[in-house]
């Protein structure tokens, strides 16, 4: 129940993102300026999530540089594609309906009936090619890549401690 409550949440933010201001100022005393440039290519709807989950960081009390990088800039990889309302929708049934097949199907092109499953699934090493290429912490871009996986005894110390907080407000957010 609380998760179709969220999706609900979530879909309403997204329709009504246009109305609502963007503290895009905000991100801009954080980054710097090419990984602001990169904050700026996001629609809207995804620059209010971003902010949303690094002031939810901030509220905890959290401020490693490399965590609060990666809050704002997470989900830049998809900006590689259109990734509309509907598209998440699609992703949310396919993730539900078969989760085995989402990571097989996520593998192929960014194409047909299988392009926003793409798009979902490999954002996370689209962003973290183009954090490192703009100059990002190296901490924060594992963040970024990592950011839908579980945590594994192969990650380093801090990515291990870090993940699970920055999932847990991306999740609330």
């Amino acid at each position: 129940m609380h998760q179709i409550r969220y999706r609900i949440w979530q879909t309403f933010q997204a329709m009504t993102a246009r109305w609502r201001p963007v503290e895009d100022e905000l991100a801009a005393s954080v980054l710097p300026t090419p990984l602001f440039a990169l904050f700026l290519s996001m629609s809207r709807n995804d620059r209010q999530h971003h902010l949303r989950v690094y002031k939810s960081l901030i509220g905890q009390g959290h401020n490693h540089p490399a965590l609060l990088q990666a809050a704002l800039l997470h989900d830049v990889g998809k900006t590689r594609y259109r990734f509309n309302v509907l598209d998440r929708i699609w992703i949310v049934i396919i993730k539900t309906l078969f989760p085995q097949q989402f990571e097989r199907w996520g593998s192929g092109e960014a194409k047909g009936w299988q392009r926003a499953i793409v798009i979902s699934a490999q954002h996370p090493h689209w962003g973290a090619e183009m954090v490192a290429s703009a100059g990002g912490d190296p901490l924060a871009v594992e963040l970024i890549k990592h950011h839908q996986d579980s945590v594994t005894t192969d990650m380093t110390t801090e990515l291990r401690e870090l993940l699970p907080i920055l999932k847990a407000a991306d999740d609330a957010n």
